[in-house]
């Protein structure tokens, strides 16, 4: 079969893997990077490698010939998901990392069915903030905490 699940899998890999390798040549280097060994695009450039190797191999070799189905599917969730996610990038900035990704993880929870608020909050909130402590502190990457209007 010409459109078998695994066919339409692999060719969204060949096409998100030829897009990331495209865009990963965007990363600027530093004159000092242009002969060293590994640089900011390496990483990228393996990834991408190795995924249109993949792709190419399920695009080749044949596996099951079962049609994808559409039916059964939850496409009102999904497509809540896709609002909370473009939701949370247009917050993530005016809000801060703090508040917007607390946010986010509690409607994504609640979305996903958990009812109870303090389990909502005591997942949520300890998981942002330690990440961003892991970040901030742990791998000196600069994480706007706050909104301007909440850092005195």
């Amino acid at each position: 079969m010409l459109f078998s699940k695994d066919r339409i899998g692999g060719t969204l890999l060949l096409a998100f893997c030829i897009t990331y390798g495209i865009l990963s040549q965007n990363i600027t280097l530093l004159p000092i990077q242009a002969k060293a060994a590994f640089t900011a695009r390496t990483m990228p450039e393996v990834l991408m490698v190795l995924g249109i190797g993949l792709s190419v191999l399920v695009l080749i070799f044949p596996g099951s010939n079962e049609r994808p189905q559409l039916a059964g599917f939850n496409w009102g969730k999904a497509a809540l998901f896709l609002a909370l996610m473009s939701a949370y990038g247009l917050t993530i900035r005016p809000l801060g990392f703090l508040i917007s990704t607390s946010l986010f993880l509690i409607a994504g929870f609640a979305l996903l069915g958990e009812r109870s608020p303090v389990k909502l909050l005591l997942v949520s909130v300890p998981l942002v903030v330690c990440f961003w402590l892991l970040m901030t502190q742990g791998l000196d990457v600069f994480i706007e905490p706050l909104p301007w209007f909440l850092k005195g």
